[in-house]
């Protein structure tokens, strides 16, 4: 189910950065390993339809891959859910499970994981959001992550580094 709201009073369309961003756009499916394409894709047209400078629409992209494939990965969720909506100046996105998260204490075992280096998807989140906050239910969780609205444009560049993994 994939459901788009644009609602945008008149006088907020005169002037500013967020003028066409008064949304929402929700998409729930399955938590399969489609899911995180299939959400990364809703992700970007939300951005191109709200007209979304290209660096919201990368960090959109990065936030919701990353966090759906936690939940697919991680969860035993039968069902994944993405919000996009602006709240204040921030983008927000919520990515919502209904699974019940188990701590790992080895390393995910999968074949197609042999050349992968694994654990860095959260990095990734925590580079493009300016805040993060995760809340964890009986069944299920809710991540939230938002993105400033105004400043700079964070250089992709730098994502590298921010992701290798950090030697103590």
């Amino acid at each position: 189910m994939i459901a788009i709201k644009r609602a945008v009073n008149r006088a907020s369309e005169r002037a500013g950065p967020t003028s066409a961003l008064r949304s929402l756009a929700h998409c729930a499916m399955p938590a399969s390993p489609q899911a995180a394409g299939a959400l990364r894709h809703f992700a970007r047209a939300v951005a191109r339809r709200w007209r979304l400078a290209d660096h919201f629409d990368e960090a959109l992209s990065v936030i919701v891959t990353e966090l759906v494939t936690n939940v697919v990965l991680h969860s035993g969720s039968p069902w994944v859910s993405t919000v996009i909506s602006v709240r204040g100046n921030a983008l927000t996105v919520e990515v919502m499970d209904g699974g019940c998260w188990k701590h790992r204490v080895t390393r995910r075992k999968e074949p197609l994981d042999a050349n992968v280096r694994c654990g860095r998807g959260l990095r990734l989140v925590e580079y493009y959001a300016t805040r993060i906050v995760t809340q964890r239910m009986e069944k299920g969780s809710v991540v939230l992550a938002e993105i400033a609205l105004h400043g700079e444009a964070p250089d992709v560049r730098d994502a590298a580094e921010a992701i290798e993994p950090r030697h103590l």
